[in-house]
C-alpha cells in the first residue's frame, strides 16, 4: 500500500434507513467557540475532509455524516452535520443516532436504561432523551416557527405555487404533493425530486429566508412534499424530504418533522400536547409531540419532541493514498475524464 496522506475511523449507523457516518478520528478539530462557529470554519478550511468521507469512492450521493466536536457545558459534546453538498445546521435523524451511539459507547452513562443530556448543534443546544436501554431516542428541538405561511412563488413548470416555510433547526418549504398534481405513492421518485428542487430554487432565488438571531442559519435547506393527511388526523402522515442539492432523506427527517409541527401550530391546527406520527421515504415512523410555546420575536415558536430508533451496521477505517487521483472525493456528475496522456502514462507504468 502506498503511503497514506490521511486516515479516518468511523461508526456506521442508520436511522429509518438514512445513513449516519459518525466520524471519530482523522477529521481535524474545527476552530471556534460555538458549534456554529466550528461549522463555519469546517466549511471554509476543512471541506476536503467532508468530501473524502461523504463523496465517492468512500461515500455516495446520499451519504450523511456527523462529526463529534468539543462543546461548552452543559453539553456532553457537540456535533457538526455534513452531507454530499455541504454542512447542515441541524439533523434530527443524526441526533437520534448520536443518542444511541453516545450511550452504547459509554460516552454518556445510562442509569436504569435511561439517559438525558445535551448535544450542541449548529442551530443551538438540543436535549436528548434515551430510554429502553437505547432502543428509543428522542430530542427536544430548538425553538421552531413558521417563517412564512402561504408563500407564493412562480415556477416555469407549475405556474403559481403556494407553500409554507417552516424552521425546525433548518428551513424547509412545505406543501402537499397534490398541489403540484403529484402523488407520493404513484409519481416517479425522480419527478418528485425534480419538483422539490424547483421549489427550492424558486425560494432561494427570492433570498428572503431569515433567522431572527443567527445569520448563518438563514438559508433554505430543503423542501418537503406531504400527503393530504389533515393535521388533526390520528393517522400517520407521509412525506418526502429533498435537501441540499437534491439528496432524498430516507427517514422522516427530524428537523423537517419539527418544522411541520411548527407550521401546523402557527395555523392553530395543533396545540401543546398534540402528537403526530410522520414517515418518510422508507416508511419508518418518527413520533412527535408539540411542547410549550415560547417567543422568538417576531415569531411565535414552539419546542417539538421527536422520537425514533437508530441501528448500528458497521465500523470502518478509511485511507487516502498518495497519488490516488480520486482520493479526495468526487461526484459523478462533476467528474471530467482524465486526459488521454494520463491514461497512456498509467498503462505504461503498469
Amino acid at each position: 500500500m502506498r503511503e497514506p496522506v490521511a486516515q479516518y475511523r468511523t461508526i456506521e449507523m442508520h436511522t429509518g434507513g438514512e445513513p449516519v457516518r459518525v466520524i471519530l478520528e482523522g477529521f481535524p478539530e474545527p476552530r471556534g467557540i460555538t458549534v456554529v462557529e466550528k461549522r463555519q470554519d469546517a466549511a471554509a478550511r476543512l471541506d476536503i475532509h467532508r468530501r473524502r468521507l461523504m463523496l465517492e469512492p468512500r461515500g455516495h450521493a446520499e451519504m450523511y455524516g456527523a462529526l463529534i466536536v468539543p462543546a461548552r457545558p452543559p453539553a456532553a459534546f457537540g456535533a457538526l452535520f455534513m452531507h454530499h453538498s455541504g454542512f447542515s445546521t441541524m439533523c434530527g435523524h443524526a441526533t437520534i443516532a448520536l443518542g444511541r451511539w453516545a450511550t452504547a459507547s459509554g460516552r454518556v452513562p445510562m442509569h436504569e436504561g435511561c439517559a438525558d443530556f445535551i448535544v450542541e448543534c449548529p442551530c443551538g443546544p438540543v436535549a436528548v432523551h434515551v430510554t429502553d436501554g437505547g432502543g428509543r431516542v428522542a430530542f427536544d428541538s430548538v425553538p421552531a416557527f413558521a417563517a412564512e405561511l402561504d408563500a407564493t412563488i412562480h415556477l416555469p413548470d407549475f405556474g403559481q405555487v403556494v407553500c409554507d416555510i417552516g424552521y425546525g433547526g433548518a428551513f424547509y418549504a412545505i406543501l402537499p404533493a397534490s398541489r403540484l398534481e403529484l402523488d407520493l405513492a404513484g409519481s416517479p421518485i425522480g419527478q418528485l425530486r425534480a419538483a422539490a428542487l424547483a421549489i427550492m430554487r424558486g425560494i432561494r432565488t427570492r433570498g428572503e429566508v431569515r433567522h431572527p438571531t443567527e445569520p448563518q442559519l438563514s438559508f433554505l435547506y430543503g423542501a418537503i412534499l406531504t400527503d393530504d393527511t389533515p393535521a388533526t388526523s390520528s393517522q400517520p402522515s407521509r412525506h418526502l424530504c429533498v435537501f441540499g442539492e437534491g439528496q432524498i432523506d430516507r427517514s422522516a427527517t427530524g428537523s423537517g418533522v419539527t418544522a411541520r409541527m411548527a407550521v401546523d401550530a402557527a395555523r392553530d391546527l395543533v396545540v401543546p400536547g398534540a402528537r403526530r406520527v410522520f414517515a418518510g421515504a422508507s416508511g419508518v415512523p418518527f413520533h412527535s409531540e408539540l411542547l410549550a410555546e415560547e417567543q422568538l420575536r417576531p415569531h411565535r415558536a414552539w419546542r417539538v419532541r421527536v422520537a425514533g430508533t437508530a441501528s448500528f451496521h458497521g465500523t470502518a477505517a478509511w485511507t487516502v493514498e498518495q497519488d490516488d487521483r480520486l482520493g479526495d472525493g468526487f461526484a459523478i456528475e462533476d467528474l471530467a475524464p482524465l486526459p488521454l496522456a494520463d491514461y497512456r502514462s498509467a498503462a505504461d507504468e503498469g
